[in-house]
């Protein structure tokens, strides 16, 4: 699983719209899924998106995670992460998991994220999305499992 992670002070996701999905200082999480991930893959990128060290300390460095902070966590489904990008000048989708499997482990990752951390936000998998954040930094890391 890839998760492209960035810190922001806010995020919101809209569709036909209409917010569906907000949240204040924390991190806005983009999550695609490979082929060959399972639910274990989600469950160590949720591992490793809460304790990522990613917000400042009274120093100012980087040694503080998102529940240290109890920010926000904005769960955003894109395929498009999985994209192979290395021929061309058009985005090939076969690396991408199929659907199916992408939608079912993104939920379970909403779910077991919601289980462990509050707050958490999510997009809709499958929906055409608006996404509008302000990136603290800014502060963007890939993180894959």
């Amino acid at each position: 699983m890839i998760g492209l992670l960035q810190r922001v002070l806010r995020a919101q996701v809209d569709v036909d719209g209409r917010s569906i999905a907000a949240i204040d200082r924390g991190l806005l999480v983009m999550v695609g899924v490979l082929p060959g991930d399972t639910s274990r893959s989600a469950d160590r990128l949720l591992e490793r998106l809460l304790g990522y060290r990613v917000f400042p300390d009274g120093e100012g460095r980087m040694n503080r995670s998102l529940t240290d902070i109890g920010g926000g966590l904005l769960l955003v489904p894109q395929f498009t992460l999985a994209a192979d990008t290395g021929r061309g000048s058009r985005p090939s989708f076969s690396s991408a998991a199929p659907p199916e499997l992408g939608a079912a482990l993104f939920a379970h990752l909403a779910q077991a994220a919601q289980a462990r951390h509050s707050p958490v936000a999510c997009g809709r998998f499958g929906a055409a999305m608006q996404v509008s954040l302000t990136n603290d930094g800014p502060v963007t890391f890939w993180l894959e499992s």
